[in-house]
């Protein structure tokens, strides 16, 4: 007689799972949320919008500040299905190549978030320390191949964990902790040797969450002595305040990148809520905040929406 074991083909579904002990308020819990994604969409369209038709904004800070908002408009678009279609109509059953689409591209937008404001880091220390020089290295050609270059490194950051936990056998339960598909929640019904995913994780953490920061933060140092050594506080002052969107950009995407990381790897017993909020936040705090931020800090934003309203009302 062949031994029966316990490990499975692939399933064709996952289970996703809402707001833990809340399954009851779902239909309340979908009005803020409802909120945050049609500000996200409006918010980041509107900034696409402006760029697109504002000819004085076709340089290169807002040219990456219209990479971020396409990236943010994705990463909002992802989740947005499967967030909604569960708060508002209890479908909870996502197949599993979908499941395994949304994984790729949820952490495919999300590391893209991370380079895209590596390149904004580049960007301001070209203007504030090379600024006779500004328009010759940072031409529209040498962006563009930025942003290609972008896309290259994230899809070959995400295709590879992809793949190694596609390969594996699932035997546990099929219930995920999320209202979409994340790497750390799914590989944890793996019932196989994941060795090799962690260490592809672990690299992937020192690419992403560790080296983009760190080289972000050793352009702001060089920027800081080249504003602290040269400038007068005028100029100090306007110099800092024209990265300051940029910072805050920062903040609001590795604060809780790093949070939800900690999370998974050192408090895997925390009850459910904590790791579902503390995800929702990861992923919603950048779409959401980054229009805001760079629309209340940006002059020529704020008028090139003014300028678009405007058109809109004549016409």
């Amino acid at each position: 007689m062949s031994e029966v074991t316990n490990i499975t083909e692939p399933p064709f579904y996952f289970i996703l799972m809402g707001i833990p002990g809340f399954e009851a308020m779902h239909i309340w819990i979908s009005i803020p949320f409802c909120c945050l994604y049609m500000i996200s969409i409006m918010g980041n369209s509107t900034i696409l919008a402006v760029i697109w038709t504002e000819p004085s904004l076709h340089q290169p800070m807002y040219l990456f500040l219209s990479m971020l908002a396409l990236t943010d408009l994705g990463l909002t678009l992802t989740t947005l299905p499967t967030v909604m279609q569960l708060l508002w109509f209890n479908v909870r059953e996502i197949s599993f190549e979908a499941c395994f689409a949304q994984f790729f591209f949820l952490h495919g937008f999300s590391f893209m978030e991370s380079s895209v404001l590596l390149a904004m880091a580049y960007d301001r220390f070209v203007a504030i320390c090379r600024p006779l020089h500004y328009a010759s290295i940072l031409t529209e050609t040498v962006i563009g191949r930025i942003g290609i270059a972008i896309v290259i490194r994230c899809v070959l950051a995400v295709l590879p964990s992809l793949f190694l936990l596609k390969r594996l056998p699932f035997c546990h339960s099929h219930l995920l902790s999320h209202s979409y598909c994340l790497h750390q929640d799914m590989i944890r019904l793996v019932c196989a040797d994941t060795r090799v995913n962690s260490w592809y994780g672990f690299g992937l953490v020192l690419l992403i969450i560790v080296l983009d920061p760190l080289l972000i933060l050793i352009s702001y140092g060089l920027i800081l002595h080249s504003v602290l050594g040269t400038a007068s506080r005028a100029e100090r002052f306007r110099a800092l305040n024209n990265c300051l969107s940029h910072i805050l950009a920062v903040f609001v995407l590795y604060v809780p990148m790093v949070g939800i990381s900690m999370a998974h790897r050192f408090a895997r017993h925390a009850p459910p809520l904590v790791h579902v909020v503390m995800a929702n936040i990861y992923l919603l705090s950048p779409p959401v905040m980054n229009p805001i931020i760079y629309t209340v800090k940006t002059k020529q934003i704020r008028q090139g929406i003014y300028h678009l309203l405007s058109q809109g009302k004549a016409n």
